[in-house]
């Protein structure tokens, strides 16, 4: 089986969001992983697909994320 590519591990933190943070740790790990393989330095997400959408909730996933070694931006 293929590693996953950045966007199937974007999409399975969406999923687990939705799923209050279900598995986070392991797909944080997993986009990580995939990032380092494209050669990106931060992940992409949609802030109209997040559960909490306000700027608190976005600073909260910035920090967590950053955390465990993964840059976070939103897109516009």
């Amino acid at each position: 089986m293929s590693e996953p590519t950045v966007a199937d591990a974007t999409n399975r933190i969406y999923e687990s969001l939705q799923a209050n943070n279900a598995d986070i740790d392991l797909h944080i790990a997993t986009l990580k992983a995939a990032l380092a393989r494209a050669g990106l330095k931060e992940a992409e997400f949609d802030p109209s697909r997040l559960v909490q959408n306000n700027r608190s909730g976005r600073k909260l996933m910035q920090a967590y994320f950053r955390q465990r070694g993964v840059a976070v931006k939103f897109s516009a």
